[in-house]
């Protein structure tokens, strides 16, 4: 789906989109400490506060005793949760208003913020408070093992059964499970929620007949742990009252620490755009989290009960420790003929449902998020049980989009096993083409991206545990591949200004450590005929253009936003010029009053004018001219928002193909102490074009490293017998570093085929994967270890280690 519906869509030539090594526009401020983060604020006269947090895996408060906390010189008061201050805050729009009652009374997970918060003159002190409180704790039922959480006789975990649009006291406005709630609103058919389980059917197609064109049957199960992840710069925020020029003493709020989310703080205190004023640009987020924390919402309520008097509020690392994925079991049947090719599809899927208020994206809104759509196969069932657990919150989404993407390409691997095919022909023959599930074209997006990757990888695959390395290792290959999602479901906005000369670009800027502003001032740039420089990027927070981008599947959509609005503004501005050029020659005079000079643009109309290289022309004679910074005297402003194209994505769940991406892996495994290297890692996006060179190949970088912590290093583990994290930090929960991982072998294509400025698409959401190097292990060994494929897991599965006393 190029871009062909927008101006210059079709772009051959560019000067300054994909050019390599341009600055950052904040990396100066980032890399030598001068940036600002939530934690980073300090105000004169500040107060600190620190919530109350659950000790145990699902628990109520019953009482707090605070007396001793409060005889402590320097603890001036404790906020407890029914205190009818809450009850001003109005919901937070971006968190979806899911939070229950805003500082809860019952906690869900270990660690949750819940019971009262409390205000000291140091964080110190806020500290000892915590320690002098005495709290009683009811300690409820709770699930932190999924399979078990099956059980219909296990005490219910959540508030009573509620349909969609009915309310309760837990949680008003929403019913008391997201993922119960969601499904019940748009599936009604389905069976009713029982006990602490969610149930949801979808049937695609005519599975029956699907069956009967099988020649085997090829069932498997794919199991993904429970993911983590924590923001870099942990969720804080400073706060403060000040007076209002038009509402009075006391009623504008000053905060910093909550970038992005100005309108967030705007609703839930009900504060128009003049009375909340934030000038912070940075906010160090995990990637595409969306949600704010209490840390960041709670200080103007704070200082406001405190007279006005600056609170800061911040969490540690520790205490940011959230999902990032959540559990998941797939058994899956899948119809095969002798071809290899899939004619049914069966997914039996168990997914976590999250503490309340999680997201539902890693639980049921994936349900038509699956690669099943980029089979020719219409034949698909899938059944989703739900289960409410303890084990953790999701905020907003997780790195894996879609999360079930490689139940189907783990079978492709298997299929190769069993026909003695190459799993990469496998999905050839499966794949179907670029229009609809009948097109049997392939696309040519995904056949460019084999040939280049099969060459990179030098691709000569094997049957599994077949071949050693020269050193003695087992040695295994895996491939995959995946659609690339694009943001062209969110509206945006862009507004650009010429101003005395200079093309402005006012923005509140950069939230949580991506370079969207960069990627849109460059195509500013090469719409407007200017360098990358020569834009001004103006950070305001008062102003309306914010990147929602979230990285590259984002930049795409947002970046045909700006490339409408920055014709706009190069219409205006050579009308303007033209205007004023062909005034007559009396309408200026000098100083002296003497007649200006005749402008080199006279006689020229706004359709015979360009700009090109920072001048503005007259297009059949370039040597007719004015400097790009004398164009007009007036201010010309233009403003463009709304949707981009929809992509495949959003119009087809794989329905309909356009650009593609494939992954390769290549890993040795020592069948003697289970230790896996991956040798090589390459990934041949299509990218459609490319808009900032860095920008895209670190955010290649970051996902693959990430995809490999998830399948060889990271694990989550709590204790079966109270539910509480066992390793709960970064120093127990082991992420990759620059020790452990690979280089990354990139070749991008610009095929020119997405949905968004200039025919480009995202890349990173759908190169996260949790099961390319697991499938490249099996390829080396013969046998199937679920992740983190740790060395003692790796042996355990070759039967060579023995743990509890059995192999």
């Amino acid at each position: 789906m190029p871009d062909t519906t927008g101006a210059n869509g079709l772009r051959e030539d560019f000067r300054v989109v994909g050019k390599a090594n341009l600055p950052g526009l904040t990396s100066y401020a980032m890399a030598t400490g001068v940036a600002k983060y939530g934690t980073d604020f300090t105000v004169p006269g500040m107060l600190f506060a620190k919530i109350l947090r659950c000790p145990h895996a699902h628990a109520r408060v019953l009482s707090i005793d605070e007396t001793a906390a409060l005889a402590i010189p320097g603890v001036l008061d404790v906020v407890k949760w029914d205190d009818p201050i809450f009850d001003e805050l109005g919901a937070n729009p971006i968190n979806g208003g899911n939070r229950p009652k805003y500082l809860p009374q019952e906690a869900h997970y270990e660690g949750q913020e819940a019971g009262c918060i409390v205000i000291a003159e140091s964080e110190a002190l806020c500290e000892e408070a915590l320690k002098a409180l005495k709290v009683e704790w009811e300690i409820l039922p709770f699930i932190t093992d999924i399979q078990k959480g099956q059980d219909p006789d296990y005490p219910q975990i959540r508030g009573p059964e509620l349909l969609a649009g009915e309310e309760s006291e837990y949680r008003p406005g929403m019913a008391t499970s997201d993922g119960y709630q969601l499904m019940s609103k748009h599936y009604p058919t389905d069976p009713r929620r029982e006990g602490n389980v969610t149930w949801n059917i979808k049937v695609d197609g005519d599975p029956d007949e699907g069956w009967k064109k099988a020649d085997f049957t090829l069932e498997y199960d794919v199991n993904i742990p429970t993911c983590i992840s924590t923001i870099p710069n942990p969720p804080a925020s400073v706060a403060y009252w000040g007076d209002s020029m038009y509402k009075g003493p006391g009623q504008k709020i000053y905060i910093e620490g909550a970038p992005h989310r100005r309108e967030s703080i705007m609703a839930m205190y009900h504060k128009s755009s003049d009375e909340v004023v934030q000038e912070g640009l940075f906010q160090g987020g995990k990637y595409c989290d969306w949600g704010l924390r209490i840390s960041q919402e709670v200080t103007p309520l704070l200082s406001k009960r405190m007279g006005g008097r600056p609170v800061r509020c911040c969490n540690t690392r520790e205490e940011t420790f959230d999902l990032n994925r959540n559990e998941r079991h797939m058994h899956m049947r899948l119809g095969v003929t002798k071809d290899g090719v899939i004619t049914a599809v069966e997914d039996n899927t168990l997914v976590d449902n999250g503490a309340p208020g999680s997201s539902t994206m890693g639980s049921v809104s994936d349900r038509d998020w699956g690669g099943y759509y980029t089979l020719k196969c219409k034949d698909i069932t899938q059944r989703f049980k739900v289960v409410d657990s303890n084990i953790g919150y999701m905020h907003t989404c997780a790195q894996f989009v879609p999360y079930n993407w490689d139940s189907i390409t783990v079978a492709f691997d298997l299929i190769a096993e069993k026909l003695g095919l190459d799993p990469v022909e496998v999905a050839r023959r499966n794949l179907h083409g670029p229009s609809s599930q009948d097109d049997p074209n392939p696309v040519p997006s995904f056949e460019a991206s084999l040939e280049i990757g099969k060459k990179l990888m030098d691709w000569q695959w094997h049957p599994a545990g077949t071949k050693r390395l020269p050193d003695g290792r087992l040695h295994g290959v895996s491939f995959r591949y995946a659609i690339c999602p694009r943001h062209s479901f969110m509206d945006y906005f862009c507004k650009l200004e010429y101003r005395d000369g200079v093309v402005h670009f006012p923005t509140q800027g950069p939230i949580a450590g991506w370079f969207s502003t960069e990627c849109f001032t460059m195509i500013a740039a090469e719409e407007l005929g200017l360098n990358y420089e020569d834009i001004s990027v103006d950070y305001d927070y008062r102003e309306k253009h914010s990147d929602q981008a979230g990285g590259s599947d984002g930049v795409t959509g947002h970046g045909w936003i700006v490339k409408e609005c920055a014709n706009k503004l190069k219409r205006k501005i050579l009308e303007s010029a033209a205007r004023e050029a062909n005034r007559p020659d009396d309408a200026y005079r000098g100083v002296f009053s003497f007649p200006a000079p005749p402008s080199p643009l006279k006689g020229a109309t706004a359709d015979e004018l360009d700009i090109v290289d920072g001048k503005v022309v007259v297009k059949a004679d370039p040597s007719r001219f004015v400097p790009f910074s004398r164009a007009t005297k007036e201010n010309v402003t233009a403003e463009y928002g709304g949707y981009s194209p929809k992509s495949a994505w959003v119009t087809g769940f794989g329905r309909i193909l356009d650009t593609m991406n494939t992954s390769w892996c290549e890993v040795a495994v020592d069948d003697e102490t289970g230790e896996v290297e991956i040798l090589k890692y390459c990934v041949v996006p299509d990218v459609g074009k490319i808009i900032r060179r860095t920008s895209l190949e670190s955010q290649i970088d970051q996902v693959v490293f990430f995809t490999q912590g998830c399948q060889l290093l990271e694990e989550f583990i709590q204790d079966p017998e109270t539910g509480v994290k066992l390793n709960g930090n970064f120093l127990d929960y082991r992420v990759p570093t620059t020790l452990d991982v690979p280089e990354v072998t990139k070749e991008i294509l610009e095929l020119r085929s997405g949905n968004g400025a200039y025919g480009a698409s995202g890349i990173s959401h759908n190169l996260a994967n949790s099961h390319l190097i697991i499938t490249a292990i099996h390829n080396a060994t013969g046998v199937w270890v679920d992740p983190p494929a740790t060395p003692d897991r790796v042996l355990k599965a070759l039967g060579k280690c023995e743990i509890g006393g059995s192999k």
